[in-house]
Parts: C-alpha cells; structure tokens; sequence
C-alpha cells in the first residue's frame, strides 16, 4: 500500500531526492528541502521556453494555459514496486540529487556518486544533481561536469529563482520524455506486467488471452502517462478505450484501474469545481471500482497473490475525497470496511499504513477517540518490532494520541495543538457536549483504557531509550491512577521513577509533575505589626478610609462597602520574610520523601527557601514554605516547585483544585486528601499578590514582661509599652487611637511622647505609658462565675473583651527605588497592640437598697437654721462643716431624716478589700445667715470597713436629703398613657420636665458618692456603683423620693398668738423657733427662758400647717392627737393628762395647690413629761393621682394621710 493516497495521486510525478557526496548538515539539508518542495505544481504556461516538440505531440488536448505538472517528492528514494506497470504513478520518473559542495571537494566524484545512486531507479526519465554553496575552484570545475548544476552562492531569493527555473527545466525534460514513451508505445507496442501475471506456466487458452488484454492495458499505461504530462482530455479517451477492452476480454483488475484513472482525469479536467452531480458521478465510479477490485481478488486468490491493499487504497482514497461533517456516516462505513480489510492483508507495513490512513482520516472529521484508537493500532505494530527505532515510532504515535485519552504531557501541548489543527478541528463524537463535560466523562469512564494507554507510553519509552518520556509517563500514571494501582504496583512504579531518573542529569526538570499532592491551604494572617493601609497624603488622617492588607476580604478594622473583584488582594514588602500554608498528601503506599519543595514564582522578584519533607504512607501534612520579595511590583504563584524521585517538576494549584472539584462531583477516582484522612478544605485561591518598597516596623512589647496585667474590677493601674523601629526606613508619622471594647476603661495615653520622638529611626525606641481602669464584668461572666462557683473558681473577663491600642504609621512618602510615575505613593502600616488585662471579679454586688429613718423632732430652743433652696423649698440643716449635715428636718413633716444606701457586698476572691466611702457635699454660707446647697463643696470620709475572703459586708452610704418639692401625676401615668393613631404615646412637655427633673436629682446624688477598695499596697480601686444606686433609688421612688400629698408642721404661735390662714415658706421661718437665746411667750404674757423645754401647767399656744404637695386643691377632714411616752391618748378620756383650746378633731379644710393652711390650738399640760404630737387627715373625694399613691384602685376606699411624730419636752414649772 502507499501511504497518503488520494484520487489526485494518480496525476502525480514520483520524484526521488537523494543527497549526494559528503555529509549534508541537517539545517542544510532542511534548507535544501524547502526550496525543492515548493515546487510541487509547474504550470505548463511557465515550461514552454524549456520545451522543444520534436515531432508531433500524441497529447493533442494539452491545456498549455490552465495545465500543470504535479510532482511528489520522496526524500531517500523508495525500491522499485511489483505495480509500476499497473499504475504509472508508483514509478520513480525522475531522480534530484542534493549536494553540498563544502562537503564534496571533487565535483566529478560527485557526478559518479549521483550516476551509481540513480541505477536502482531503473524507470527513471530525468536527472538532476543540484551542487549549493561551490567554492571559486568548484565554479571552474563545474563548467567541465555538465551532470552537476552548481548553484552559485547568494541570498535565499535569487536561490530560489534559481531552484524554479531548474525545477521547470525538469517538468520541460519529463514532458518530453512521456511523449517520446507515448509514441514508442503506440507505434511498436509494450509488454506491461504486474505480480498477476508472473506465473511461469500458462495454458494456450490464457496465452491467447494475455495477448487481447495487451491492448487495452497499453491503452490504459497510455492514459496515465497522459494524465502526468498533464493532459486530462487526453488521457480520459485513453482511459475510456481501455474501459471497454477490458470489459470484452475480462481484465477486472486493470478495468478498475481504468475506471480509476478516468475518475483522477475527470477531477483534474474539472478543477476548482465541486458540485452535486460530479460528486456523484466520483462515488459512482468510485463504488464500482472499489466492487471491481473486490472481484479480482476473489478470482486471484488462487493465485496467492492478494489483490486487497487496491480495494482498500480505493477506499480510503474515496473516504477522503467525502472527508466533511455531511457525509460522516457514509465516510465512517468505508472506514470501517477497510479496518475489515486489513485482516486480509499479508504484509505488517501495509497494515501499519492502512491504520495510519484511517486514523489520518479520522482525525480530519474530528472524530479523534476513533482516530487516537487506530493510531495505538499502528504503536502495537511498532511494538511487535524488536528494535529502538521502532519503540520511538511507536512512542511518538502514542503520545500524538494521549491527547485524545486525556493523559497527555504538559510538555506536548503546543505539539498537540499543532496536530490538531492538522487533524482538523476538535470535536466530540457527538458535537453538542461541552468540553469540560467531555472530560470530565472520560476521566470517569475511561480509567482502564488511560491506564492502558500511558503503560503503553512506559514500554515503548523504556525500549526507546528515552528516561524522560518514561519518568513522564510513570508519574502521569502514578498520579492520576492510583486508587486503581495495588500496592505493590505502586511501588513498582516508584521504583520505575527512580530508574529513569538515574539515567537523567542532575537538575533535569519535568513538566508533568507526580507526587505528592500539593494544594494551597491558606496565606497565614499578618501579625497586628505588619498590617499595611493605604496612605492618603491629602487628608490629615491620611489613615481614613483605609482598610489592612490580609488574605481576607472583610476585616474588623475595614468598612463597608461592595468590593470590585473576586480576587482577593495582598500587600507584600521588599526584604520582609512572608510565610505561605501548603498541604501535602501521599495517598500511596510507600514512603515519599521530597528532597526540596518551594514556592513556583514565575515573576522573577521572589526568593523562595526550600524545605525538605517526609511522607509516611496514606498521610498529609501542613507545611510553611517562605520567602522573601526583593523587587517591587506584582508577584505571581501558581504553584511550587518539587524535586522528588530524582526530577524537578513544577505542581500547579489549579491542577489540584480541579481535581478536587471533581472529586466533590464524582468525576473523578478520589480526593487524595480525604483518602489520606485530611478534612474537607474549602479551595483557597492566590490573591492578587503585590510588592512595595520598604517599610517602617514598630515592634512592640510590655515594660517589665508581655504577660497579662491581673487586675480586679475597678482597679487602676498604670502600664508602660515600648515601641522600637524594626525596619529599614524612619516613622515620620504616626496617630494613636483606641479599638475594641472597654475603651472607656483607658483613662490616659501619653500621645505626646510618642509625637516628640518622631522621626523615630531604624533601631530607636519610645517608651509609651497608658492609664487603664479595670472595667465591671458582663452578665455572661457572671452567669459563668455561677457555674464555676462550686469549683472555687473566681470570674474572670472573657477573651475579645480588652481594649486595643491601634498606631497608624508611616514613613517618608516617596522612596528612591519606587518607579517614578509621580503617583505612587508609599502606604502605611497599623499596630494593634492588645492591652493585655485579665480582670477578676472583686467585691460583688448581692444587693442595694435605699433606707429612710425618720426620729421625731424635739421642741427645744437650739433648732437649727432653714436654708431655702432654689426652688423655693426649705429645709433645715445643722452645721454644713460637720458630718451631721446629711441629718436634716424636714420643714413640712417636723422630723429628723436620715436617707441611706445600703450596699451589700461579698468577697469571692482570696484577697481582703478594705471599702472607703466618701461623700461628696454641696453647700456654703452667703453671708445672710441662709445657706445655699448648691454653691458649697466638701468631702466627707467614713470609717473603713474590711471584707474579708469569702465573707459579706453591708455598707452604709449616706445619702444627702432630697425630696421632690411637688407630687406630680405624671408618675403615675406610666399606665394611663394612650397612644396616637401610629402607636407612638403622648406625653405633655409638664410630665417630661417632671421626669427629667426626678433622673436629674437621681443622677446628681450617684456623682456626689465615691466607694474606694484597696487590697495590699499596690493595688487599689473604684467601685462602680452607678447602677446599684440607680436600682435602688428607682425601686424606691415612690415611698422615699416622691413628697407626701400632705405634710404637717406644729409650732408653737409666735408672741403667744395663733394666726391662722395660709403661710408661705418666709412666715414659716419667721414662726420657727432660732437656735441661742430664743423666748416663748406664755399664756401670762410673761417672757420665760427654757432650755429645751415648755414648761407644765402654762397654757402653750401652738399651730398646726398643713402643706398641699399636689398640683389640685384638697379638701380634708383634720385631726390632732397628742399621745404620752407610753402612746396612750392623753387628750380624750378619763385619764386625760392634757387640756386644750380650740377644736382638734373633725376639722374641715381646704389646701389651695401647692399652698399651706394653718390650724390655732392651745395645750395646757397638766403632768411633765415627753408628749408627741401628730396629724392626720381623711382626704374627701380623691383624685386618681392620690389614689394612685395610696396604691388603691377602689374609688370607695377611704384615704388617709398621717403626719410625722412632733416630739414635746414637758418640764414642771419653776
């Protein structure tokens, strides 16, 4: 068989080019080729200056105009075929010798070397012997040697102006010598033979029958040498005459190679057209010859000479002339028919040929699994050949086609793209499946034919001598394979690795990488001191609005905000080590040890440090590879690169988490890290990498040890930081700011000392002192205290909850190896520096009330002064330069108040805390005599008290007086409030300002009140009791801060005479009795002096004031009682030891809002002795402000309001 037929090659001339003389070099030699080989189609048009007819032409119908020559050249030359006779085309008409003359010295030498290598050629028509690159002495000799043409030394085009014209004066020779060959034959006859007809015994009937086939035989050389000199026309009429004399003396054989020459002929006649009717007119013929070869097969088996390979030619020839999209199922029927056929054929080479056709073919309709499975055909037919050059054919087709079974080299890629555009285009056997998916089903499917396919690859690579190609192929085979490889097939492939790599140089590289498995795991996170920030140099807080570099997209310390990529990015600097988190995987079952792995950077401004690694069997492992930038700009990793079994190879993440992705949809055998017991990673992709220049670096540490400060709730403790320029380049700014929870708990940072050290240098150091207060453990650190309780566990701040000292940084601007684009400028760097404090629960708060104790009021002549407070209230205090001044009179109720907070703490801890209280007082004298609160200021201490391990103590805050001068209804309308027609309630601006005036006086007393603890000598603190004393005050609100709606005063009537009616606060202080030398006038009108004291049996005129607290006129029915030290009545009954004036029970009144009203009365004792006045009232129709004070809803139910005690001091009369 021929190897590359078509239709057209029986048109074609048989060339043979041989080099001549001494060794061509190869370049050369290509050289040579190339201007040789194109010209494989002279046009008659360009051949008729080198034509002379010497007698008239037998190829009447030349076409002189549209006509050509077609050569085919064949590099080596080819031996002689049994068929020549049979088809003029397998004839080697023409012989071109190539010489190089610096290699052959003697050009008559070389014209006898040329002569002897033409013998074999013995139906050759023309020579040639082309000399290159003579010498001068060789252009002299060569004018004596006519059979050596001597291209003279030039430049490659006047070369190949040259090679054209002697080409043209070849195609002028052989059409020439076809027409001398035509005429010869015509005239005196041929005798033409093929292998059919060597038989040596002939019967007389097949003599006679030998001679009436010569004629139509010559008829049918005839046409094909027509159709070589180019004239179609006439070699159809040849063609057609031999037709129909084989068709008469049943010549089958040579009818189809008539039939097939007229359909060569009409191709030709017709070129350039291609149309429905000549493409059936072509398989017509086509089909007849193809069943005509068939028939003379069959009657010549007999003679033992196989007749097939035309069958199958004719095929394959038809297969490619209906090569396209269209026709592929008819195309694929006559492939298949000759695949059958090569069953038949006898000789290896002509199978090996038919197979590679095939495949060619099928390559060209883009069927390439069909073309990659006849290309293995022929690798067996190399393989079944014991010889190295045939290993290297066979491994050469084989890796053409592991493309096609997806195992191919990465190193054979762009060959790969360049078959396969030879090939044709790249489709699926069915068109309509997306590549991916294509893959992804073979990989899954195919597993066994891959395998088989890259073991293949190995054999033929060991027998071919080629280490690298079998490295290759072990590790393809091994990496992708080896769920389905046993154990000891795995370590036979290993050691197949080791082999090869033996055989290979040291240092030698692989693109196709083996083991192990190597997939990204992460970029670890940059320490707080090398976070890096955008600079703006326009802004004062250049920092704003910038976000820290890291391997995550979101930060705490970044804002919100869409982000433009996917890809995430990462800031590295010149000279600064960086770390890089890989996971490697051996899922097979022998040790790997990998002598040096790091990291692959294609970019050039990266240096890596290789690590070594071992590997037990079935295992992964984490590693850190580093490395250190050395040049700004982009830095690229797509992978790292391995030395292991001997070869450097380069290991791809994508590869990898391509793998995985497949692994996750069951495309592929298996996760290798899951396989080695890894767990599942989400795939990490490589940030978008880039390289600054230099930066500043402040490290940071504690003064005296970087562990955590201890510190109890409220303790206040002062903490040193030192800070040190790590870098290469100076801080020339830098902003100090706090971050996290707590901060209120940072009560001072000295920013100046670090702002007066700047520009702080490469190597320098500032210490920076900071005030921290220990701040109150949550509700969730008590919840977990009470679970640690029973352990003897104290409660402890949880993690995340200490403040943070963050320091933006920069250092100059612009630096010189920065590019010089004037918009580069250089970024910033943030420090977060934790301050490090571990709070214990200290004292701890069980509970907190608010206590009120009222003692009656004596009548003596030592009261203290009244003291008038801006809102027109009075009340009474002692001495404001004495603690005694949080014990005051109530003007209105005539007792003595004494308010008090009582803390309750425990001590959970193993220290002992002593508590400090102090309060702090307002109040000073403006020189009339009347105090005013607000404008003095003092500080009371109290007595210390200890709280021992494990105890409870309760502590007794003093509170200064206070009351709201107006019961007001708005604290009680919590309840009562509607809403509007959105649901909002409604308040009027009296019950806010009511409101807001009780939180004012609240949060006024929890500011005047400090609880100091200290513990040991160092460590001393604050109680945070804001929220016990809010508590408190709230809950009491109602019973001890809000005024009574009543309030009642007794007095004795000044200068003897009761007045009655409405007094205001001025007339009230004119009426109290002043402190020193103060009188009471008798009933007798005369003036006696008393310490303390009334004297018995003196009518004593007295009064009582009713004061209204409300906003709403009350009317009442009044009472006064007047009781003994034994707290019987000493006013009504039998025993009654007091008589009086005037009317003490049932008396009607009515109190104007905010208003008071005053009742006369006398007292005439009759026994010394300590008596208690006191007055009571039942309010009539009351209100639901009132009601809501008395905590009743029954609009029945009697209210009463009762005054406090009025303590009297009764003496026997001088």
């Amino acid at each position: 068989m021929e190897p590359d037929v078509s239709i057209e090659t029986d048109c074609e001339i048989r060339v043979a080019v041989l080099p001549i003389g001494g060794p061509i070099p190869p370049p050369r030699l290509r050289d040579y080729l190339s201007m040789l080989s194109g010209h494989r189609r002279v046009d008659l048009s360009s051949v008729s200056s080198f034509y002379t007819e010497h007698q008239k032409s037998p190829f009447t119908h030349q076409p002189w105009d549209s006509g050509s020559l077609r050569f085919k050249y064949v590099v080596g030359g080819a031996p002689p075929s049994p068929w020549e006779d049979f088809q003029s085309c397998r004839k080697t008409l023409a012989v071109v010798g190539l010489c190089h003359c610096p290699s052959s010295p003697d050009l008559s030498l070389v014209a006898d070397l040329f002569a002897a290598a033409c013998k074999p050629y013995t139906s050759a028509l023309v020579h040639r012997c082309f000399a290159f690159c003579p010498s001068d002495s060789q252009l002299d000799e060569g004018k004596k040697v006519d059979k050596v043409i001597l291209f003279p030394p030039s430049d490659r085009q006047t070369q190949e102006i040259h090679m054209l014209t002697m080409v043209q004066d070849l195609a002028a020779s052989l059409l020439m010598e076809f027409e001398k060959w035509v005429l010869r034959a015509e005239s005196a006859g041929t005798i033409l033979k093929t292998p059919l007809d060597s038989q040596s015994s002939l019967s007389s009937e097949e003599v006679i029958k030998a001679k009436k086939r010569r004629l139509g035989r010559a008829q049918k050389t005839i046409g094909d040498y027509c159709l070589l000199a180019g004239s179609p026309v006439d070699a159809n009429a040849h063609y057609s005459t031999a037709i129909e004399l084989a068709r008469l003396t049943g010549d089958v054989f040579w009818h189809a190679g008539a039939l097939e020459g007229s359909v060569c002929a009409l191709l030709v006649d017709r070129a350039g057209q291609k149309d429905a009717t000549l493409e059936e007119e072509v398989k017509y013929r086509y089909y007849t010859v193809i069943q005509l070869y068939r028939r003379a097969y069959l009657q010549d088996n007999a003679q033992r000479v196989s007749t097939v390979s035309f069958e199958l030619e004719a095929a394959l020839k038809l297969a490619r002339y209906l090569c396209r999209q269209e026709l592929a199922k008819e195309v694929v029927e006559l492939l298949m028919g000759a695949a059958d056929g090569a069953k038949s054929l006898i000789d290896a080479s002509d199978r090996l040929i038919l197979y590679v056709e095939i495949a060619r073919i099928y390559g060209s309709l883009g069927y390439q699994r069909k073309a990659a499975f006849f290309s293995r055909q022929v690798a067996q037919l190399y393989l079944q050949q014991d010889n190295s050059f045939a290993a290297i054919s066979a491994l050469q087709v084989l890796s053409l086609t592991s493309k096609a079974y997806h195992v191919q080299s990465r190193g054979a890629s762009q060959k790969q793209d360049t078959l396969s555009n030879s090939l044709g285009p790249s489709h699926a056997d069915g068109g309509k499946m997306h590549q991916q998916s294509v893959v992804s089903l073979f990989e899954s499917q195919w597993s066994t034919l891959q395998m088989v396919v890259l073991r293949e690859i190995l054999m033929s690579s060991v027998r071919a001598g080629d280490p690298l190609a079998a490295w290759s192929a072990a590790a393809r085979l091994l990496r992708s394979y080896y769920p389905l490889i046993t154990p000891a097939g795995q370590s036979g492939l290993a050691s197949s690795l080791v082999n090869s790599s033996e055989r290979l140089p040291a240092g030698t590289r692989c693109a196709d990488p083996a083991l192990p498995f190597i997939r990204l795991h992460s970029f670890p996170i940059h320490p707080s001191q090398m976070d890096i920030v955008k600079r703006s140099p326009a802004k004062e807080e250049w920092w704003a609005g910038s976000a820290p570099s890291g391997p995550f997209i979101y930060t705490p310390f970044s804002k919100g905000g869409s982000n433009d990529s996917n890809k995430q990015e990462l800031t590295w600097i010149v000279g600064e080590p960086v770390q890089v988190l890989v996971e490697l995987a051996n899922p097979c079952g022998f040790d790997l040890v990998v002598e040096s792995i790091y990291l692959s950077v294609h970019s050039g401004n990266f240096d890596a440090f290789p690590v070594s690694v071992n590997l037990p069997p079935n295992s992964a492992k984490v590693i850190l590879l580093s490395g250190i930038p050395t040049k700004v700009g982009p830095v690229l990793i797509p992978g790292c690169k391995v030395h292991c079994f001997g070869v450097i190879t380069e290991h791809l993440f994508k590869d990898v988490d391509n793998l995985l992705l497949g692994a996750a949809q069951g495309l592929v055998l298996s996760d290798p890290f899951r396989s080695c017991g890894s767990g599942k990673l989400k795939i990490v992709s490589v940030p978008n990498i880039s390289v600054v220049p230099p930066l500043p670096l402040l490290v940071s540490h504690v003064v005296g040890g970087d562990g955590a400060a201890i510190l109890y709730e409220g303790e206040i403790r002062d903490i040193a930081i030192s800070f040190t320029n790590a870098g290469t380049v100076p801080v020339e700014q830098a902003h100090i700011s706090l971050s996290g929870k707590n901060q209120d708990s940072v009560i001072s940072i000295a920013r100046e000392s670090l702002r007066s050290a700047l520009p702080l240098k490469p190597g320098a150091e500032v210490t920076l002192p900071v005030t921290i207060k220990a701040w109150q453990l949550g509700m969730m650190d008590s919840d977990h205290a009470s679970s640690k309780n029973s352990s003897g566990v104290s409660r402890i701040s949880k993690e995340g909850s200490i403040p943070l000292l963050v320091i933006h940084y920069a250092g100059p601007l612009t630096y010189n190896e920065s590019p010089k684009n004037g918009d580069f400028v250089s970024p910033g760097r943030r420090l977060v520096v934790p301050l490090h404090v571990c709070v214990l629960q200290g004292l701890r708060f069980v509970k907190a009330r608010l206590l009120s104790m009222e003692i009656p009021a004596h009548v003596h002549d030592s009261l203290p002064n009244p003291i008038f407070v801006d809102d027109g209230s009075a009340e009474v205090v002692t001495s404001p330069n004495s603690v005694n001044s949080l014990v005051k009179i109530d003007p209105y109720s005539g007792s003595w108040v004494f308010r008090l907070l009582e803390l309750e703490l425990s001590n959970p801890t193993d220290v002992v805390f002593e508590v400090n209280v102090s309060v702090r007082m307002d109040g000073t004298n403006n020189g009339n005599g009347v105090t005013s609160i607000q404008n003095y200021a003092a500080d009371f201490g109290y007595p210390k008290t200890r709280i021992d391990c494990d105890f409870s103590a309760r502590v007794l805050i003093p509170l200064e007086h206070f009351k709201l001068p107006v019961l007001d209804g708005s604290f009680f309308a919590k309840e009562s409030q509607t809403t509007d027609g959105l649901g909002s309630k409604i308040s009027n601006p009296a019950e806010r300002n009511s409101k807001a005036e009780l939180n004012a006086s609240i949060n006024n007393l929890i500011t005047k009140i400090k609880v100091r603890w200290q513990s040991g000598r160092n460590s001393s603190g604050e109680l945070n009791i804001k929220d016990a004393i809010q508590a408190a005050l709230q809950a009491s609100m109602m019973d001890i801060l809000l005024p009574e709606p009543l309030t009642f005063l007794f007095t004795l009537a000044k200068n003897g005479i009761a007045n009655e009616g409405i007094k205001s606060p001025k007339e009230l202080s004119e009426q109290t009795i002043v402190a020193g030398d103060s009188s009471i006038q008798s009933a007798s009108g005369s003036n006696t002096r008393f310490k303390g004291s009334i004297s018995a049996h003196e009518m004593t005129p007295m009064e009582v004031l009713i004061r209204n607290n409300t906003k709403e006129p009350i009317q009442m029915s009044l009472s006064v009682t007047c009781r003994d030290v034994a707290g019987e009545n000493c006013i009504e009954g039998s025993k009654a030891t007091v008589l009086w004036a005037g009317v003490l029970t049932g008396i009607q009144l009515e109190v104007p809002p905010l208003e008071e009203v005053s009742h006369s009365f006398s007292l005439y004792f009759l026994v010394p002795g300590d008596y208690t006045l006191m007055g009571s009232a039942i309010i009539n129709s009351a209100t639901e402000m009132l009601r809501a004070r008395a905590r009743t809803d029954s609009s029945e139910e009697t209210i009463f309001c009762r005054g406090s005690p009025f303590h009297i001091n009764v003496v026997g009369a001088l």
